[in-house]
């Protein structure tokens, strides 16, 4: 690959992750806490490919200097291969398509996610307001390793996408990252009452409801699956943070 080809890789490379990290397009990518490490590696790719095009300019030049001074009617015309040009392609790829965010595909073929208990003995209180907004990651975890105790008597709000569930019913799911989407796992909550039926997957959700004791496995990896009661559901756009 000549250098000039190299330099136009690391332009549109680095100008790719910046233009992701400036808007929100790298929360598909990455959890937020990374954009100003993204932000960085752009400039510094950027920076990288101003260096290259410098050096190879410097290097033509250079070249075509001897090619004039040691010129003797049989000189030959040396091509850099084109082959290289390709690499451009995938790069412009990432300039050009918004890839989807993780969603019921990727929920179907991997485990919920096992969620953890409290640190403490205890858990803290749900936020103020009714319903109160929870995560689905935390109500997993107040459901099966606090049994519910600090979910009881309270009226609850989460949101996620529409994924079937192992017996074939609609359950809500979130993708959970420990970095980026390519760690991305699934946490998923299964669902009673006012359960939403006939929606088709990915359909993103927000759900109202109470705690509810039921439990089940998840065929995948046998982790156990919280349960919650739906007292009324509505669909909503996927929001800006799709990732848990």
């Amino acid at each position: 690959m000549s250098r000039l080809t190299q330099a136009v890789v690391l332009f549109l490379f680095g100008g790719a992750i910046l233009r992701a990290s400036v808007t929100d397009l790298f929360l598909r990518y990455v959890k937020a806490g990374l954009r100003p490490y993204l932000i960085a590696a752009g400039v510094l790719l950027i920076v990288a490919a101003a260096m290259t095009l410098w050096s190879a300019m410097r290097a033509r030049s250079t070249s075509s200097s001897l090619e004039e001074e040691d010129h003797d009617g049989h000189g030959h015309a040396h091509h850099e291969p084109r082959v290289g040009w390709l690499l451009v392609l995938p790069v412009l790829g990432l300039l050009l398509v918004s890839p989807p965010a993780l969603g019921s595909f990727a929920a179907g073929k991997a485990g919920s996610v096992s969620a953890a208990p409290a640190s403490g003995s205890d858990y803290p209180p749900l936020p103020a307001g009714d319903p109160a907004q929870v995560g689905l990651l935390d109500y997993a975890s107040r459901a099966l390793f606090d049994d519910g105790k600090s979910l009881t008597g309270r009226n609850l709000r989460m949101s996620g996408f529409v994924t079937p569930g192992p017996d074939g019913q609609p359950m809500l799911a979130r993708i959970v990252l420990t970095c980026c989407a390519a760690d991305g796992r699934p946490i998923k909550v299964g669902m009673t009452g006012k359960v939403p039926l006939d929606v088709p997957a990915d359909t993103w959700i927000q759900v109202d409801g109470v705690y509810t004791a039921k439990r089940a496995k998840d065929p995948a990896n046998n982790v156990d699956m919280a349960y919650v009661e739906v007292k009324s559901w509505e669909a909503i756009p996927e929001p800006k943070q799709p990732y848990s």
